[in-house]
């Protein structure tokens, strides 16, 4: 990839974007030292303005640094897409140019990180923790009834309750996918493989 450093103070505009949800995290600038860093480290570097040096981007409560995914810059070369992998919120990032910042469906990446994080952390009173406590035959357990649950209300009930019940039944298979250590974006990558013109 060719980043052009040769343009008036040195820096090349970049977006930081989150490769699961395509929500756009950062915009800021990068430097020659700010793309060395990043390709050195494989995680997220800005550069700041007030230090005149590399910054790393972090994210969640643990400040945790925010992997890097991939670069992409334009054909000029005078701009990049940094697409990263953060572990939680990064500053700012969930109001982030306001709370269109996030496809629908991109939400479903979110969630399962969400889900995720409390399989990691298992907070005491929470649904998703109980499930996970309770093990495999528990989580497929609940996959199946909130599958019958959608086909009843989609053979006798509302468009409604079948939205409730399917969201039930999305949350339930996402939770089930996370604990075989399988993601949402694995089952797109499935069906897209399948997929036919």
């Amino acid at each position: 990839m060719d980043l052009n450093f040769t343009i008036p103070n040195g820096t090349v505009q970049a977006v930081v974007q989150d490769k699961r949800t395509n929500k756009v995290l950062r915009i800021g600038y990068i430097t020659e030292e700010t793309y060395n860093q990043m390709n050195e480290t494989q995680h997220v570097y800005l550069f700041s303005k007030e230090t005149g040096q590399p910054e790393l981007l972090t994210a969640g409560e643990y400040n945790t640094p925010v992997a890097l995914d991939a670069l992409i810059a334009n054909e000029e070369g005078d701009a990049v897409v940094i697409r990263a992998l953060p572990e939680g919120s990064t500053t700012g990032a969930d109001t982030f140019l306001g709370d269109k910042n996030i496809d629908d469906l991109a939400f479903l990446s979110y969630l399962q990180d969400f889900i995720e994080k409390r399989k990691k952390e298992m907070p005491e009173g929470s649904y998703t923790t109980k499930l996970f406590t309770k093990g495999i035959n528990k989580i497929a357990q609940k996959v199946g009834e909130e599958a019958i649950e959608s086909i009843i209300e989609a053979t006798n009930g509302t468009k409604e309750q079948l939205l409730y019940e399917t969201s039930d039944l999305i949350y339930h298979l996402i939770v089930l996918l996370t604990e075989k250590g399988l993601r949402i974006e694995d089952l797109a990558r499935e069906l897209k493989a399948r997929h036919k013109e």
